[in-house]
């Protein structure tokens, strides 16, 4: 098949939904389709030679909204070529173009959601949520109403978006997510992240790797790490990704009032050898996110054998408390605090054993290979009348029985 994947932009700080197109469009390569994708950047921009796919860059963008005049343009014209688009999130200008371009088409589109329907936003921004109200019934409604399928990652998603607005309407799929962990020697990229950060050697490292964002609990995770760092000496907070909102700098101040700023280092976005030698170079990796659909850097840190402590609001928790791969509390300080305290009352044999269950629950539920043979199979069973596929039907099915 050729697949068109639509994003709003292809710069790594996009984050998860960047990086699933990335994985998962290598992995259906591989597989023998054709992957191209459309966004919203400017032709100029310098991360585009880095995406390993075609981008037919239809920016610049006007507004935060990531307007451009080219986009349904060209959709239109070029739709044709491709067996299917997928759209990947919403509340952008990629998303309503597509379905302008689009829902009257014989291409059908589909829609990956990732978490964007969450009913937290509403309750963490009511503002900007009665501003989406306004834009909803004429946009993104018909945005999910026309799609051939909406997809959900888990089952926990799908029932949490019907909750956000009540004129809704989508002919919804799970086709659970994954990622990939490359085949790197964790002794080499250990050693080359902790050359690029020297003062964390030696140290019993807590991590955060993802964007820096109110939503994610940065916030908690230090007020948290204070109250668990006398526990150890050695124990060092790493909170390590992209700062999109000026968030940094508050974070900063707010370790040094709670006497531990000392013991908390803010590298930045970390990419290649040092975001894998980040994962192979810590204790544990820590996500106390009020909101996360997946969480692609969760999956990464299973892969690399490193145990989860994420709270109940990342929409994995039941699969991870179930395996046993990580531990699972509410997203509040008092909540963050009891994790860190479970992990650090583990007996040496009881976090090798989590470690190593880390690695099977990635190996059994996250691999990118379970979600291309189900999103493949969703592709080719839809592609037309009479072209229903049983072994297709059988394939998504066991794929989507994996994640449960």
């Amino acid at each position: 098949m050729k697949i068109l994947h639509l994003l709003p932009t292809v710069d790594p700080r996009g984050g998860g939904p960047v990086e699933g197109v990335r994985r998962s469009g290598m992995a259906m390569r591989e597989a023998g389709h054709d992957i191209e994708v459309a966004s919203c950047d400017a032709p100029g921009d310098g991360f585009l030679a880095a995406f390993p796919f075609p981008v037919h860059a239809c920016g610049p963008t006007r507004s935060r909204y990531s307007y451009c005049k080219r986009l349904a343009p060209w959709l239109a014209a070029n739709a044709k070529r491709f067996d299917a688009v997928i759209v990947h999130g919403l509340w952008q200008y990629h998303s309503f173009a597509a379905w302008k371009a689009l829902h009257n088409s014989e291409v059908p589109y589909y829609v990956y959601v990732h978490g964007m329907l969450d009913p937290w936003f509403k309750e963490a921004y009511p503002l900007k949520h009665l501003k989406k109200w306004l834009y909803w019934p004429w946009a993104e409604y018909r945005v999910l109403r026309d799609a051939r399928t909406v997809i959900f990652t888990t089952e926990e998603e799908r029932t949490r978006a019907r909750q956000s607005f009540w004129l809704y309407r989508a002919n919804e799929r799970i086709v659970p997510f994954g990622t990939t962990v490359p085949a790197l020697d964790p002794a080499s990229v250990r050693e080359a992240f902790l050359q690029a950060v020297p003062s964390l050697r030696g140290k019993r490292i807590m991590l955060f790797l993802g964007r820096i964002h109110a939503k994610k609990g940065c916030d908690l995770l230090i007020d948290a790490f204070a109250r668990v760092a006398g526990n150890d000496p050695a124990l060092h907070l790493v909170i390590a990704g992209p700062d999109e909102t000026g968030w940094v700098a508050t974070l900063r101040t707010q370790a040094q009032a709670a006497g531990i700023a000392h013991r908390l280092s803010l590298p930045g976005m970390l990419q290649g050898d040092l975001k894998w030698g980040a994962f192979h170079a810590s204790d544990v990796f820590v996500l106390p996110s009020h909101q996360e659909n997946f969480g692609v850097a969760v999956a990464e840190a299973l892969g690399c054998g490193l145990p989860a402590l994420i709270s109940d609001k990342v929409n994995v928790w039941r699969e991870i408390e179930a395996d046993g791969a990580g531990l699972v509390a509410a997203d509040t300080v008092d909540g963050t605090e009891k994790n860190l305290l479970r992990w650090l009352e583990l007996d040496p044999a009881a976090r090798d054993a989590m470690r190593a269950q880390a690695a099977i629950t990635f190996n059994t539920r996250f691999r990118v290979e379970t979600m291309v043979s189900a999103l493949t199979a969703l592709l080719e069973t839809q592609r037309g009348p009479g072209n229903v596929d049983e072994h297709s039907l059988g394939r998504l099915r066991e794929a989507a029985q994996q994640s449960r």
